[in-house]
Formats: C-alpha cells, sequence, structure tokens
C-alpha cells in the first residue's frame, strides 16, 4: 500500500500542475506571441467621418482678426443639431454631421465631409478659405468630439466610454472597464459595428496574437463590445444564489472533513506498522 501511494503522489501533482497551467493559459492575453517580437498592425483605426459625428473644427491664421468667423470659441455661435442657436452664445458644440454626409460650416455653408479623414477636411477648409479669399495662411484641426464606445457583459464596470479623440483599441476600452472578470471568455469576444448602413458582427480572439492583425482591434466610433461568460457562470447564474451558497458551504465541509479522515486514516496506518 504505501508503494501504490507513493505512485499516486507524483501523478496527483502532475495533474494539479497540467491544470494549472491550462487555466493560466485560458485567462493570458495574445499567450502564443513571442516576447521582444515586434508587430505591423494592419488594420485601420479610423473609417473617415460617418453620419452622426459631432467635429471640433479650428481655424487659425497669423491674422487672427480673420478667423473670427470660422471659430465658435471667437465669434460665439452655439451650432447644435447642425442649426445656429442662440448668437452671442460662448458655449462649443461642434459640428454635427447629418445624415446625408454634410455640415453647416459659417460662411461656406453646406460642405460634404462623410468619408473624409479629418485631415482630408482640414485640407479642404484650408482650400477654400484661401480660394475664396477670406483667409490667406490658414491652418485648420479637425477633431471628432463623440467618440463613444460601448463595452458590456463580463467585465468589471461594464458601461460607454467616451474617448478623446479617434484611435482605441481593443485593450485600451478594457483597461478602462477595469479588464474582463475571470470567468469572461477571452478567446470569443464580440465586436457589433454599423458601417455603410450595415451591422457587422465580429469576433476577437485576445489570446491569440493573430488579434493585432484584426479589422477589430481598433475600435471605431459607436462600436460595442460584448464579453461572453463562460460555461460556467452560464450555468450558475440558472440556480437560485442562496441555493448555490449553502451547496458550496457544504462542500467546503464535506472537502474539510474528507481532508481530515484521509490524514488520521494515514497516520494510522503509519502508526500501526
Amino acid at each position: 500500500m504505501q508503494k501504490k501511494f507513493r505512485l499516486l503522489l507524483p501523478m496527483a501533482g502532475l495533474l494539479l500542475l497540467t491544470v494549472s497551467c491550462r487555466q493560466q493559459r485560458d485567462i493570458a492575453y495574445v499567450h502564443d506571441a513571442a516576447r521582444d517580437s515586434a508587430t505591423v498592425l494592419e488594420g485601420e483605426f479610423s473609417k473617415g467621418i460617418q453620419a452622426n459625428d459631432i467635429l471640433y473644427i479650428y481655424v487659425e491664421s497669423q491674422t487672427p482678426q480673420a478667423t473670427i468667423p470660422f471659430n465658435q470659441e471667437t465669434n460665439k455661435i452655439t451650432v447644435s443639431n447642425g442649426a445656429v442657436l442662440n448668437p452671442g452664445g460662448n458655449a462649443v458644440q461642434g459640428y454635427l454631421v447629418n445624415q446625408d454626409g454634410y455640415i453647416i460650416f459659417p460662411v461656406l455653408g453646406k460642405i460634404k465631409v462623410l468619408g473624409l479623414t479629418h485631415n482630408e477636411l482640414a485640407k479642404m477648409i484650408e482650400q477654400q478659405l484661401v480660394a475664396d479669399g477670406h483667409v490667406l495662411d490658414p491652418v485648420v484641426t479637425v477633431k471628432l468630439m463623440n467618440f463613444r464606445v460601448c463595452v458590456l457583459g463580463d467585465v468589471a464596470r461594464p458601461g460607454q466610454l467616451v474617448v478623446q479623440g479617434e484611435r482605441l483599441t481593443i485593450f485600451e476600452a478594457l483597461s478602462m472597464v477595469g479588464d474582463l472578470q475571470i470567468t469572461g471568455q477571452r478567446e470569443n469576444v464580440t465586436v457589433i459595428r454599423e458601417e455603410n448602413g450595415k451591422r457587422i458582427i465580429g469576433t476577437l480572439n485576445l489570446a491569440s496574437k493573430d488579434v493585432f492583425n484584426s479589422p477589430y482591434y481598433y475600435l471605431h466610433q459607436n462600436d460595442v463590445v460584448y464579453v461572453e461568460p463562460n460555461l460556467r457562470k452560464k450555468r450558475n447564474a440558472d440556480r437560485d444564489p442562496i441555493v448555490m451558497t449553502y451547496i458550496s458551504s457544504g462542500l467546503s465541509v464535506i472537502s474539510v472533513l474528507s481532508s481530515m479522515f484521509y490524514y488520521w486514516t494515514l497516520s494510522k496506518y503509519y502508526n500501526n506498522r
């Protein structure tokens, strides 16, 4: 019996080590990527200006007086939902891109911006200001004011993220909501995206280095990220939490009693030899 017992110990240790390694791999991010390696990111962090974007546009020049009519901060015009409201106000609300892809810009009027990058729109406005003789040396800055992403599911603090700028990766978004719960499925994260009038549903495997080449690695405006809980958590959700607490406590007591009985039997065996 002693010989069998000695054989069981290393087998049990190997089993525990295997389970432990498996659990650590399941909760690790990009565990298959070689450390100290470089990866070229192929995804685009922006698909250009879309309908319902709110844009911040600021015009600068060596002649500040010439830029006053084009800046909300200086001409004190509040723009809301594409309409000019309360002349004399000082709030900067930005320029809403309507469903047809246009904004209403002071003096220049309607400008088609749908699909343009921020740099392309800035260059377009600069060229028009010069061509129309309004500003001789304009420098235009365009920024997105309402970059929002929703993160739902098995994360620490699900909710809506309001991001400064237009560049956000999936890992940055998850860090802003407190990371995944230990029960969150890292290999099956869903991203819901609206693009060109279509709703696209994609998946990300955060445990693989392939995540860096995914079109969903960079999140876009109004993306919805959903982290699915693992099978064990789903099963537990269908059970009464009070009953589960009693069962868990009972199993803990049984485990302790079993361990005490095992060691008592083992000590008695060795004492009788």
